[in-house]
């Protein structure tokens, strides 16, 4: 089993695509359409390989979940990526920069960023195989 995509409802598919593409530069655009949503016109494309990928609608309204808080609600989603300060360079090459600077250690490397829609978004780059150095609780 693995996860497949995650579909994000998003302000602005144009400036969400800005900041996914910084992050997948090896990502295109699979494919896209219109279509109605609940009663809502909208606008919608996957991004990403052809394995994984994020469903971006528009038309998305209201706030996003305050980050700080205990509502209910997505608090991030976290992506494994092989080299995080270079993810680092090129989000701040598109205008975003580092919302949490996360762990430094022997095992691994984390980053947080907020993407144009509110969602955090955790970066995490292991520096080793071993899962008991890797899955750390202390």
């Amino acid at each position: 089993m693995r996860l497949e995509h995650l579909n994000l409802v998003v302000n602005d598919l144009n400036e969400s695509l800005v900041f996914y593409k910084a992050v997948f530069p090896h990502w295109r655009v699979r494919g896209g359409g219109e279509s109605i949503w609940h009663g809502t016109p909208r606008k919608w494309l996957h991004f990403g390989d052809d394995h994984h990928y994020l469903s971006l609608n528009d038309s998305g309204t209201g706030a996003a979940r305050d980050l700080k808080s205990n509502a209910i609600g997505l608090a991030h989603f976290a992506y494994v990526v092989d080299n995080v300060e270079a993810l680092v360079t090129r989000l701040a090459n598109v205008g975003y920069k580092v919302a949490i600077m996360g762990a430094i250690n022997e095992a691994y490397k984390s980053r947080y960023f907020i993407d144009p829609n509110g969602f955090e978004i955790e970066f995490v780059e292991y520096l080793t195989d071993i899962p008991t150095e890797r899955n750390q609780y202390d």
